[in-house]
Order: C-alpha cells, then sequence, then structure tokens
C-alpha cells in the first residue's frame, strides 16, 4: 500500500515553470510538493539554454585563439602554436555548470520549503499523482496542481534521433569527439545556435531547410547579418530541401558515415556526413503521466493543454505553465507563468499580460526581438516610424569588435503618439540589451522617454538611444 501525502500545492516538473512555481508556493507558506522524474532544472538547465551556451562560448573563446595565432596575430597579440580543442574536456566544463546549477535549484527549493521528491509522477485522478521512485510508491493527493511537464525534441519518423550518428540538440551538446562534417535538418534557432559553434570549432557545417528561409521567424533585415556570416565561414545553406532519411555507411578507414538523402528544386541528392543533427522543433510532453485521468482538455491545435490568461485549465485547481501550455515555448515565459500561479493560490490577484516576451537567438550574430517588427505593425494598421542605428557607429562595439557583423539596432514607434510597438536588434553582444528594450515596452514608454535618458558612455546601450533619436530623425553620430 503506498503512503499518502496531503498537499496544498502539487507542482509536477522541476523545469524554469515547475520549480519557480515550486519555490514561490513555499515561500507564500503554501504547503508544497515538487515531482521530477529526472534533474532538476529541467530541458533549458540540464540539456538546452545553459549547456547550449557554454558551448556557444567556448566555441568564441577557441575562434578567438585561433585568430592570434594566425601569421601577425590579431590586435598586437599573437599566441604562438595553434590552439587545440579537447572535446571531451569541453563537454566536462558544460557538465560541471549544469551540475553546480541544478544542485542549486535542488537547494533553494528545500531553503524555501518544498518537499523535493525524486521519481516519476502519473495522474490517477484530476488531483491525485501516484509516484514510483527509489523509495517506494508515494501518492499524493493535492488541493492545487501545477502541471510543468515541459517539451522534448521532435523525432522525425524516417530518421528517429539514436544519439550515435542521428543527433537531437541534447546528443549535439554531448559529442566527445568534434565532428568534421555536420548536416543539420531543420534551420530554426536551435540548429543554426548549434551550427554556428560547431562551425567555429571547426566542423563543415551543411543546413537542411524545408521553408525558403532560415530562421523564418525573423524578417529578412535582421536575418541578413547572420546569413552574411554563416556565408562568409563556409557555411552552405540548402533552402526548399527537404529530408528524406539516412543510411549509415562505411566511409575511409571503416568510420562509419551518415548518408543523408533529402530532396531540392525536385531532385534526389545526398551528404555524406560524420554526423547529423535534428532540429525540427519541440512538442509538449503530453503522454507518459496521466493527462487522460486528469480531465484536462487541449487547445484546438491538439498540442497544449488549454489555458486562459492565468494559466487556468478547464478543471478547477489545476493550473499549467511553461511549454505544455503553448508558444512561445521559452522559459522565461515558463518561469514568469510559474510565479503568478503559485500567487493566484495564495490567493493574490494575478494575470499573464505580457505586452512583450523577449526572443533571442544567441547565433553570430546573435539577435533580439522585444514586441513588434515594422512588417507586423504595419499588418496590424499602425502608421509607424522607424528608425535604425548601425552598430559600427558605437565606440563601444568597435571596442569589442561587435560592429564586423554588420549588426544594427531597430526601433518602431506609432507615429501618431510615438508609442514604442518593437525593436529589434543584431550584433555581436546584443542580447545583454534586451532588458532595457523589453522594459521601454511594459513600461509604455514613448521615444522621448528614451531620449531624455542619460546613457553611459561608452557602452552598447548608446546605440538604442541613437536609434530612437534616429526615429524622431535627429541621430547624433549617424547621417
Amino acid at each position: 500500500m503506498s503512503e499518502v501525502r496531503k498537499c496544498q500545492v502539487l507542482v509536477v516538473g522541476g523545469g524554469p515553470g515547475g520549480y519557480v512555481a515550486g519555490i514561490r508556493s513555499a515561500q507564500l507558506g503554501l504547503d508544497t510538493v515538487i515531482v521530477e522524474g529526472s534533474r532538476y532544472g529541467g530541458t533549458c538547465l540540464i540539456r538546452g539554454c545553459i549547456p547550449s551556451k557554454a558551448v556557444i562560448h567556448a566555441a568564441e573563446r577557441f575562434e578567438s585563439l585561433s585568430k592570434h595565432s594566425e601569421d601577425g596575430g590579431h590586435m598586437g597579440i599573437t599566441v604562438k602554436g595553434e590552439p587545440e580543442l579537447d572535446m571531451r574536456g569541453l563537454v566536462s566544463w558544460k557538465d560541471s555548470i549544469v551540475d553546480r546549477l541544478n544542485k542549486g535549484v535542488e537547494a533553494l527549493l528545500k531553503s524555501a520549503g518544498a518537499e523535493v521528491i525524486h521519481g516519476w509522477g502519473t495522474f490517477t485522478g484530476p488531483k491525485t499523482c501516484s509516484v514510483d521512485s527509489d523509495g517506494g510508491s508515494l501518492l499524493i493527493q493535492a488541493e492545487n496542481v501545477i502541471i510543468a511537464t515541459g517539451s522534448t525534441h521532435i523525432d522525425l519518423p524516417f530518421m528517429p534521433c539514436d544519439e550515435d550518428m542521428v543527433l537531437s540538440s541534447t546528443g549535439a551538446l554531448d559529442l566527445q569527439e568534434l565532428p568534421a562534417e555536420v548536416a543539420i535538418v531543420g534551420g530554426g534557432y536551435i540548429g543554426l545556435e548549434l551550427g554556428c559553434a560547431l562551425s567555429k570549432l571547426g566542423s563543415k557545417v551543411t543546413v537542411i531547410e524545408g521553408m525558403d528561409d532560415i530562421l523564418a521567424m525573423m524578417d529578412k533585415e535582421i536575418r541578413r547579418p547572420l546569413e552574411i556570416w554563416l556565408k562568409k565561414h563556409g557555411v552552405v545553406i540548402n533552402r526548399g530541401a527537404l529530408a528524406r532519411g539516412v543510411e549509415i555507411i562505411d566511409g575511409d578507414g571503416g568510420r562509419k558515415m551518415a548518408r543523408l538523402s533529402y530532396e531540392i528544386d525536385g531532385q534526389e541528392k545526398s551528404k555524406d556526413v560524420d554526423k547529423v543533427l535534428v532540429t525540427v522543433g519541440r512538442k509538449a510532453n503530453l503522454q507518459g503521466w496521466g493527462l487522460e485521468n486528469t480531465g484536462v482538455r487541449l487547445d484546438s491545435t491538439g498540442r497544449f493543454i488549454r489555458t486562459d490568461r492565468r494559466c487556468r485549465t478547464n478543471v478547477p485547481g489545476v493550473f499549467a505553465i511553461g511549454d505544455v501550455a503553448g508558444e512561445p515555448m521559452l522559459a522565461h515565459k515558463a518561469s514568469a507563468e510559474g510565479e503568478m500561479v503559485a500567487e493566484l493560490i495564495s490567493g493574490l490577484d494575478r494575470e499573464f499580460d505580457k505586452v512583450a516576451i523577449p526572443a533571442i537567438i544567441f547565433t553570430e550574430p546573435e539577435i533580439v526581438s522585444v514586441g513588434l517588427d515594422p512588417d507586423t505593425a504595419k499588418e496590424r494598421g499602425e502608421d509607424v516610424i522607424i528608425g535604425k542605428f548601425p552598430l559600427a557607429a558605437n565606440g563601444r562595439a568597435l571596442t569589442l569588435e561587435a560592429e564586423k557583423t554588420a549588426g544594427f539596432i531597430r526601433v518602431t514607434a506609432r507615429k501618431g503618439d510615438h508609442v514604442i510597438l518593437g525593436i529589434q536588434a543584431v550584433g555581436s553582444h546584443v542580447a545583454e540589451l534586451h532588458g532595457e528594450f523589453v522594459l521601454a515596452l511594459e513600461m509604455g514608454a514613448v521615444l522621448e522617454d528614451i531620449e531624455g535618458t542619460v546613457h553611459a558612455h561608452p557602452t552598447m546601450t548608446e546605440a538604442f538611444h541613437e536609434s530612437v533619436l534616429k526615429t524622431l530623425g535627429h541621430a547624433i553620430h549617424t547621417s
């Protein structure tokens, strides 16, 4: 017979949405239990955002050292001999960061007063969950439930990921040797982030994208600097190309190779590579944990749990947050929802009413989008004014060599009242500027608010100030 544990709040899933919900619920004095079947921190911390950014940073460092080792060096600095890459050492360093953060999340939950359970939870009813773990079986009965089961990569049925020759992003972040050649199926942000990093480390990269453009979520002007970088670094982009399958063959010296078949312009082609990386999107985790026993309904697409602006499902006292509750599938959106739901359960009046949720792509150059781009604003009937300021005209960007990526900051505002509707940026190091962008939109800033704010010199935030001045027609450092 299972032990029974009653609580006020049960959180299922310890990712960026679930663990934040667990911490905040406990902080508010609610008897909170959180269940995670794998490692606390979820996809973002364990096998997504954090490890990928560690690999991206290592790749940047390696590429920088390579420049210094070339004839004549760089910046007056010369490194004798070529840098050497130990892929196992890189992955070990990445794993040390993940381990540290994983332990930190568990410590935060416990210090806040939440009960942390390691085990696989399966719902037997709307608010009852059976958990199997090494310690035995536990039945949890909750007054309120927060579903935060997250998402997983999408497998192509004709070439499923085996994490040996055909990799998901998870497998790509655990490579023990750098592949000489990689084919990436999917030209979205995950594939291109990893593609840029692998290219910097020395892999030859080919991208197979089914649509007419890579990174289709971004407008053409914002994509252009990235496309220039990819071409300059020999990354081959096949647009309008459909992957058909993978055959494992014997290559030179008896090593295994993957022959990727694809179709482009009605012609069948193939490419022999060391690894194939499949990054065609992610899907909500809706199976394997008893969703069918909760009575919770899905949305009209059948891909996500249906929720309202308070993350409530159709079942009273049952909430869903993060990737399982719909787009955008971003960690920071999940965390914000988790905090809100905990406060709602405690009796506070909250609603998820965000003007903008920032989207950041850590390619080279980095891309940031907050709010509406000019085309979308016009499609919505807005009469807009637009200002764009090049990073090449910013002193701090020059000292960081951020201008070499042809980057810029672009501001879109309503012509009539100058309310800022959207901000996009592309360039090296622009990700760290997003905070000012999203704050401007959330606070309903007009152009004159930014115009009248003194920005420190020399910093890249001055480029945002100048882009606003450009929108108003009187930028100082560009014509």
